[in-house]
């Protein structure tokens, strides 16, 4: 199934693998917004590992669900979530 609203603009070639872990007790949604032309959404569930490609410039708005309305609760670099490959992984 192709997800269009997930690719990232052709300009923005300069993209990092970033990982996100719900570490709350409460279902959150995640959001990148602040990219012209390209939108990222997902619902995160408690425990739940969140494997991602963004540009490097993005922001991760972390929203937790309220009873009837979502709370934006942080914004963290996309930077600070990149994977990075550790010395002893390199086959």
């Amino acid at each position: 199934m192709s997800q269009t609203l997930d690719s990232l603009p052709p300009e923005l070639s300069d993209s990092i693998l970033c990982c996100y872990v719900n570490g709350s007790s409460k279902v959150q949604v995640v959001r990148i917004t602040n990219i012209p032309n390209w939108y990222f959404e997902r619902v995160v569930f408690p425990g739940q590992r969140l494997l991602f490609e963004a540009p490097r410039s993005a922001q991760l708005e972390i929203h937790t669900n309220a009873i009837a309305s979502a709370i934006l609760a942080d914004t963290l670099p996309c930077q600070q979530l990149q994977v990075r490959e550790e010395a002893g992984m390199k086959g």
